[in-house]
């Protein structure tokens, strides 16, 4: 069954996608609703290059990162206000390191928790007053603010190897990265070289470290799209095959973060800098894994 299409689903398709009001409402309706095959519509007929998906789930709060003594594990935290007075607070900010060192404390964490309500950590007693836990503590910012005080999510990454963290500023966005094959100074400061870039977003934010990470789902459904667009040139099939994996390279060098044009020197991508530090130090590195947070997306 056909969803019925509003001036909202029109209007939000739009926003991800780029394209004009009268194309969004032909795909959706080719669609039959589906937000999705409307997006891939309009890319196999060319009139939208990619999904922004930027949903804005919050524009203001604090993102912050806490590391241990040994820098061997970082937690990183997204803490939500509805104003950018209440972020600015010095009580505010507070709060949310407050709330890094209680994940950085919490040792079975050692992953990324992309909604902080579906973790163990609310249930948890806080760190800073046991009287209450960390749901209350929330809670209570909350009522002090006269705000809505969200932990919205929260990572922490454990490692024998390299950590780096990048925070911007003003803690509006931020970057964890793992690098593994050595440890020492030297790999610490690649990691955080790759944080910077990870947190930069340039040419666009990577959803994976290697290939192998990339989900075999999100490369079917690139190709089907390249094929459909690639058959439209009526060259034979052979050729068509050599169109579409040469877009599908194209498409691992963009989201791939090893293969990004590194943000500081783009002549070298992120492997060739992280291969030129392991050179200089005898050791084979790979960057393992990375999480980016930034404020207002999802």
């Amino acid at each position: 069954m056909s969803k019925a299409i509003t001036a909202k689903d029109i209007a939000d398709l739009r926003a991800r996608t780029g394209a004009g009001m009268m194309d969004c409402k032909k795909a959706l309706e080719e669609g039959e609703g589906d937000v999705e095959k409307a997006i891939a519509i309009l890319r196999t007929k060319g009139i939208a290059k990619a999904d922004k998906r930027a949903g804005r789930a919050a524009s203001e709060g604090r993102i912050v990162a806490v590391t241990g003594a040994d820098g061997n594990s970082v937690a990183l935290v997204e803490v939500n206000s509805e104003t950018d007075f209440v972020s600015r607070n010095d009580e505010f900010g507070a709060l949310a390191e407050s709330l890094a060192t209680q994940v950085h404390q919490d040792e079975a964490i050692d992953h990324v928790v992309h909604v902080a309500g579906e973790g163990t950590l609310f249930a948890q007693p806080y760190h800073a007053d046991q009287s209450k836990t960390v749901e209350e503590a929330v809670k209570a910012a909350s009522a002090k603010t006269g705000e809505n005080v969200v932990l919205r999510r929260y990572a922490r990454f454990t490692t024998a190897d390299a950590l780096g963290t990048y925070v911007h500023f003003n803690h509006k966005v931020a970057a964890l990265v793992e690098v593994v094959g050595a440890a020492g100074p030297e790999v610490v400061a690649l990691a955080r070289e790759v944080a910077e870039h990870v947190a930069a977003g340039v040419p666009r934010v990577p959803i994976a470290a290697s290939r192998a990470d990339v989900p075999e789902s999100l490369i079917a459904g690139e190709r089907a799209i390249f094929e459909a667009q690639a058959k439209e040139s009526g060259k034979p099939d052979a050729i068509v095959q050599k169109m579409v994996d040469g877009r599908i390279s194209k498409f691992f060098g963009e989201i791939v973060l090893t293969e990004q044009p590194w943000v500081r020197d783009d002549s070298k991508t992120i492997q060739q800098r992280v291969d030129e530090v392991g050179k200089s130090l005898g050791a084979t590195l790979t960057v393992r894994r990375f999480v980016r947070f930034q404020m207002g997306e999802e």
